[in-house]
């Protein structure tokens, strides 16, 4: 039995999907309030929790010899907060299965976790890292790049869609290996089957790193038309993105990322998703509105 915490999310729940196509057994870690239908609906047993409550992982950690997690409060929405979820939620998650005697745990972390950043987030996910290190199980932690289903649609899609100008951030023209969930997800999946995973981090990335001008390129290719480019100093707001968001693209502007990680996917069998591939679904699926 495999328990995946944090798929009622978009990269969990493609685990739990591709967990399930693959005939493994899957459990879920849901709230009362949130649901998986789809993925009950496919074979998933759901068990109500909720990493703020330490006796209901210790009930969904029962029977189980593997949890993969991608739970995170970064969004900080209600009392879904980095300290709540990140920080203790994962430390209460992780000395439970200690407890049931769970064998395997993949954990997604974020590139450069260190348990003495002053990002919280970071320093978070750097302590969950040392103390699952500490654990006594065999565990695989994901360092992934930059996601791109969640910081593409939200900076360039979006406008596009609206027909509104692109904004980002001015400065240096940073690199990222910007990197697809379905690949991240490949890689926590393969990570429980790979004796190689065990007792290891792998740092992640996308076939090739990319900048903001290389996506709205990629984004011109695929519409065959010019976009309007504008920027804002370091610390404004961008329309239409929330605080968090503007402050994680603040972020990226100050460091490149490159991450070749061709040896790696070849290893785990992953097939890293192209830019141009990636665009072009999101055009597929939002024709109407970015035409």
């Amino acid at each position: 039995m495999i328990l995946v915490v944090g798929a009622t999310g978009q990269l969990g729940g493609l685990i739990a999907q591709t967990l399930l196509e693959r005939g493994e057994a899957v459990r879920t870690l849901t709230r009362a309030r949130s649901t998986v239908d789809d993925l009950a609906a496919a074979g998933a047993r759901p068990v109500t929790g909720d990493l703020k409550d330490a006796d209901s992982l210790a009930a969904a950690c029962a029977g189980v010899d593997a949890v993969v997690t991608t739970a995170t409060g970064a969004a900080e929405i209600g009392d879904d907060t980095i300290e709540a979820v990140d920080r203790l939620g994962n430390r209460r998650l992780i000395d439970a299965a200690q407890t049931a005697g769970v064998r395997r745990f993949v954990f997604t972390s974020v590139l450069g976790a260190d348990a003495d950043s002053p990002v919280p987030l970071v320093r978070a996910k750097g302590e969950t890292e040392r103390r699952l290190r500490e654990s006594g199980m065999a565990w695989t932690v994901l360092e992934p790049d930059v996601f791109m289903d969640r910081m593409i649609p939200d900076v360039v899609g979006r406008a596009v869609s609206t027909g509104g100008p692109v904004t980002l951030v001015a400065g240096p023209e940073r690199r990222h290996s910007f990197i697809a969930m379905r690949d991240v997800a490949a890689y926590a999946v393969a990570a429980l089957h790979h004796d190689r995973a065990e007792h290891q981090t792998l740092v992640i990335g996308g076939p090739q790193p990319i900048s903001w001008r290389d996506v709205v390129a990629a984004f011109e290719r695929e519409l065959g038309h010019a976009i309007e480019v504008r920027t804002v100093p370091p610390g404004t707001a961008i329309p239409g993105l929330p605080d968090f968001l503007t402050g994680l693209v603040t972020f990226l502007n100050t460091y490149d990322s490159p991450i070749d990680s061709a040896d790696l996917a070849a290893a785990y069998g992953v097939a890293p998703t192209p830019l141009a591939e990636f665009v072009r679904g999101f055009v597929a699926v939002n024709r109407q509105r970015v035409d």
